[in-house]
């Protein structure tokens, strides 16, 4: 088990669900509704157990890699990024379901997390698997599923603050 390859298993998954939600007609809204629901919970929880188990941990032993110049830089866009998901995916909230206003409330949060993947998965999983054994990354990897499961119907949405959560990350996220 590996916390770099669960993260990208769950952006398989929350890139599966987007395309299912695109091809599934406007009018079967409980189906829509459905699926939305599993997503919105898993992009929600996936990102809190990144700031969880990830993030401090890159924080503490991360360098930058691709275009990133640290692990700071890496980890706030994150966390920024995080924020911008959250935000879009509640704004998906707001609309009737099956609509042209919920339809493009969801692709402005599809957008939002295909632009976080690509950063995360060219720049922060790099850098994590890089300067992390596999035993580390084990453990990690342990921590991060046990809190996704004991959470498959979500989390309290709240965002963070960027420049709280990279100079203390852990008091951070108790305070959410």
């Amino acid at each position: 088990m590996d916390v770099t390859q669960i993260i990208l298993d769950d952006h398989a998954e929350q890139r599966r669900l987007f395309a299912a939600i695109s091809e599934i007609d406007p009018s079967e809204t409980d189906a829509l509704a459905a699926v939305w629901g599993r997503l919105k919970d898993l992009l929600d929880t996936h990102a809190e157990a990144e700031e969880r188990f990830f993030y401090p941990d890159l924080l503490k032993t991360g360098t930058g890699a691709a275009d990133a110049d640290d692990a700071e830089d890496e980890t706030r866009d994150a966390i920024g990024d995080h924020n911008d998901i959250r935000d879009t995916g509640e704004k998906v909230q707001n609309y009737e379901v099956g609509s042209p206003d919920w339809f493009s409330a969801v692709a402005d949060c599809e957008v939002a997390n295909s632009d976080h993947m690509g950063e995360e998965e060219r720049q922060c999983l790099v850098d994590f698997r890089q300067r992390n054994s596999l035993e580390v990354r084990h453990k990690l990897g342990v921590q991060f599923l046990e809190f996704q499961s004991n959470h498959l119907t979500g989390v309290a949405v709240k965002n963070k603050d960027v420049d709280d959560y990279v100079e203390e990350p852990v008091q951070t996220v108790k305070q959410s």
